[in-house]
């Protein structure tokens, strides 16, 4: 498939304010809403007088604050490598989860679990041996998934979806077998991953996932022009004054440490990488240097939303919010999938 961007003008013009107004509210109103709703509900008037009593309190900054933080860092990291990673490969099928890029980091968690003893919520050093776990585990894959995909410098979408595949039935295959070999403690921790999940926020796993997704998201968007360039094959890229391989290395590292401290923190989480990235596009159009930032807030909102969703709708207990992205994310992605083929995509 031809994923193909109108070259750039030398000028920059954000998209409409009411892209970015509308946005912005929409963020804001799932942040108030997360915060407010739940099995324990707080009102929305105390919250926003800041008049709440003691048992209010402990909810709120024990428990509430930290999960919304997390879900909002978690799904700006998701949509903005989603973003750069539909850029990269020029395509907008691709997707951390879908190419499997999230399932080679979830099997690094779930061997360190198995063999180092690490669990979800054991304290801040398994963490951080989780979430470089994971990172080394999506670095593989992606650079694994490139590779593979690249058929004489062009990048073939055939390739990188089969191999996605194929990759995530091993990677699937090595969590059962782990999940089979491990013991109760560690079975409830790699299906916490596997299943995705922000019941376990705690502020370390919070602190962790901004001390990353945050530079993570800034060296993506140093791309953004290189990106944009790359759009037009890679000896145009080359011509214009940009080094393809270059910007290639380091939005694949970038992307693998975002995605992997990701899935470290709150397990598999599919198909934000790939819903929130096209609605950008659709809506503003394809330049990475609007796409990405605003693809970033969308992924925070929609994953709060979602997570709100997943913890409101069968309380008191509570649906892995992974399931219901991919119960969502799956028929956008069939739909999205009909309407390239209607416009000439083949593979």
């Amino acid at each position: 498939m031809n994923f193909v961007l109108a070259k750039s003008s030398s000028s920059f013009s954000w998209p409409k304010l009411s892209v970015r107004f509308g946005i912005g509210v929409l963020l804001a109103v799932c942040i108030l809403l997360s915060l407010s709703l739940g099995a324990f509900g707080i009102p929305l008037l105390d919250l926003l007088s800041g008049s709440l009593n003691e048992q209010q309190q402990a909810v709120f900054y024990s428990i509430r604050l930290p999960r919304v933080l997390l879900a909002g860092f978690v799904g700006a990291g998701l949509a903005i490598s989603g973003a750069a990673l539909q850029g990269l490969f020029r395509n907008p099928l691709a997707d951390p989860q879908l190419i499997g890029v999230s399932s080679g980091a979830a099997l690094a968690v779930a061997i360190t679990i198995v063999f180092s003893g690490a669990s979800a919520v054991s304290g801040l050093s398994s963490l951080f041996l989780l979430s470089v776990a994971a990172f080394a585990g999506g670095l593989i894959t992606c650079l694994l998934i490139f590779k593979i995909a690249s058929i004489s410098g062009k990048v073939s979408v055939a390739h990188m979806l089969l191999a996605g595949i194929a990759i995530s039935a091993i990677a699937f295959s090595g969590i059962g077998f782990l999940s089979y070999i491990s013991d109760d403690q560690q079975l409830r921790a790699i299906t916490f991953w596997t299943m995705g999940s922000l019941g376990g926020a705690l502020w370390p796993s919070v602190a962790v996932a901004a001390l990353v997704v945050i530079p993570s998201a800034l060296v993506i968007y140093k791309q953004s022009q290189a990106l944009n360039l790359l759009q037009l094959g890679e000896e145009q890229s080359r011509y214009s004054g940009s080094d393809p391989e270059r910007t290639k290395n380091i939005t694949i590292v970038a992307i693998a440490l975002c995605v992997g401290v990701c899935v470290a923190v709150s397990g598999v989480i599919g198909f934000v990488g790939l819903v929130v990235p096209h609605l950008i596009r659709l809506s503003i159009g394809p330049d990475h240097r609007a796409l990405l930032p605003l693809s970033a807030l969308l992924g925070a909102a929609l994953l709060i939303a979602a997570d709100t969703a997943a913890r409101t709708l069968v309380a008191p207990a509570e649906m892995p919010v992974g399931i219901l992205t991919s119960l969502i994310g799956g028929p956008y992605f069939l739909w999205l999938l009909v309407r390239q083929y209607k416009k000439g995509f083949t593979l």
